[in-house]
């Protein structure tokens, strides 16, 4: 069982940054698998970012504004988000695939508003 506390959500103002940060309640050393996902109202939830062992990956919508960052001595996962727009406003998940599980955080609001 892997249990993860989302935190650094909040609002924000077009072009503004936010830090999400993820805490995984065990090592996550051995995680293969951990990403953020983001879902707006009426939307289905759609991938934001991953990293594997292979490497990161980002939706073609963050790419260049977005950094998925991955804190194994801390047992975090971080999701640095630059150059917010309106349209990044969702509730943001965090995931992470171990043992074949999928595991899912809280969430946590993010809004991106003048």
């Amino acid at each position: 069982q892997v249990q993860l506390v989302e935190s650094g959500g909040g609002l924000v103002q077009p072009g503004g940054s936010l830090r999400l940060s993820c805490a995984a309640s065990i090592s996550i050393f051995s995680i293969n698998v951990m990403g953020w996902y983001r879902q707006a109202p009426g939307s289905q939830r759609e991938l934001v970012a991953r990293i594997t062992r292979a490497g990161t990956n980002y939706a073609d919508s963050v790419k260049g504004r977005f950094t998925i960052i991955r804190d194994n001595a801390k047992n975090t996962v971080a999701l640095q988000m630059n150059s917010l727009k309106p349209d990044d406003t969702a509730v943001y998940y965090c995931h992470v695939r171990y043992g074949y599980v999928d595991y899912w955080g809280q969430g946590t609001q993010v809004t991106v508003s003048s």
